[in-house]
């Protein structure tokens, strides 16, 4: 048992500011109060205590090949089967992909991350090697597989019913690439069969400008459009919406990650965070492919803060922002397969301790902390 004192604690969904001691025991928050001091006493006078974070979309097995065909394009980089990505996966051997995807997670854990989504290439091996490779990390990665057989304009459905199935045995869900690489019957299968065993679809949509005009010209409908009528639970990017698209994930009820870096990165654009906001939209925020940045959530709301008052001339909610990498994981309507804590009495202690340096304490979080600034990390399995 031990008490964290005198720091300014982001409690709740909404991150509310309150100047508290919080008493851990067994991995559980048993008491908030100004007066509560139990067990090993930890002054933090003050500190910001902030939710640990979720990485919302994350591509791991990248970490083989950091900072590698920078300046090419999209298609080039991530498009199946020929991208430089799946490439360099598909020639990586199981020691060298799992010593890489290690590395990357204690990066994360060491810059304040507990959960972290994964689009886990490779099939049902991939899905247990990242396994194996987080067994022994104090992280929890939720892990959405894909398969080969997905893939082609002429895919063998019953192979592709077999094949989900099997992931899903496995895996916390299924993420084909995009709208670009599969058929309109295999996205059906995906989405529905995700939700008939209460695991997670996503895929990714409106990435880049050319992915949208080639879906209208196409199919006179948007890859976003796609999304919402096949029924994704999870769609991720929505770079460049058209016609109503925010409107429409809006009233479906969608879950949403966007990222910014990766965009920027690949020049794809910048995903509308206060249209998204202004609509209800409660989007994670995730740092994409390890192949383009480091999976830092610090440096991520950095820059998503910045690059929208820039880009769109309108200054984004800090609060809103941190909720992004915190608290807006409990909106999703994703089965309670992400457990992800709150500061609150009763729930697991998931947290960052970390150093002050602002007035304002959700700018001291994404302004002004870097990884060295965390005082003290705790989740289930890291305890003072």
């Amino acid at each position: 048992m031990f008490t964290i004192a005198n720091g300014t604690i982001l409690k709740g969904e909404d991150l509310v500011p309150s100047k508290e001691n919080i008493v851990v025991d067994d991995g559980k928050i048993i008491e908030i109060s100004k007066d509560a001091k139990e067990g090993k006493v930890i002054d933090v006078e003050g500190a910001v205590i902030c939710p640990s974070f979720i990485n919302g979309h994350i591509h791991i097995g990248d970490s083989i090949i950091k900072d590698e065909g920078y300046s090419l394009s999209l298609s080039e980089m991530v498009k199946p089967p020929s991208g430089v990505k799946h490439v360099a996966l598909s020639n990586a051997g199981d020691d060298e992909l799992i010593e890489a995807m290690k590395s990357s997670m204690w990066e994360m854990v060491n810059s304040g991350t507990t959960h972290f989504i994964d689009y886990r290439e490779g099939g049902i091996k991939g899905v247990k090697l990242l396994k194996e490779a987080s067994k022994d990390i104090p992280i929890k990665p939720i892990i959405l597989g894909r398969d080969d057989s997905f893939y082609g304009d002429d895919p063998d459905l019953a192979k592709v019913k077999v094949a989900i199935r099997k992931l899903l045995k496995v895996a916390d869900g299924i993420a084909p690439s995009g709208f670009g690489e599969i058929t309109e019957e295999v996205a059906q299968l995906i989405s529905s069969e995700c939700k008939k065993q209460g695991k997670i679809s996503s895929i990714h949509v409106a990435e880049s400008e050319s992915n949208q005009i080639e879906s209208l010209n196409n199919d006179n409908i948007t890859e976003i459009g796609k999304g919402v009528k096949a029924d994704f639970g999870q769609l991720v990017h929505l770079t460049n919406p058209k016609r109503n698209d925010l409107e429409l994930v809006s009233q479906s009820n969608q879950n949403v990650v966007v990222c910014p870096r990766a965009n920027a990165t690949l020049n794809v654009g910048v995903a509308p965070l206060n249209k998204m906001l202004k609509l209800g939209i409660k989007p994670l925020l995730g740092t994409d492919n390890v192949m383009l940045n480091s999976p830092n959530m610090f440096r991520e709301l950095e820059f998503s803060l910045k690059i929208m008052s820039v880009y769109y001339k309108d200054y984004l909610n800090p609060a809103e922002l941190l909720k992004m990498a915190t608290t807006n994981v409990n909106s999703f309507n994703i089965n309670n397969i992400i457990q992800k804590s709150t500061i609150g009495e009763g729930n697991f202690a998931e947290f960052v301790v970390v150093n002050s340096f602002s007035k304002n304490p959700y700018l001291n979080m994404i302004n002004r902390c870097e990884t060295k600034n965390i005082l003290y990390m705790i989740n289930k399995k890291l305890s003072i």
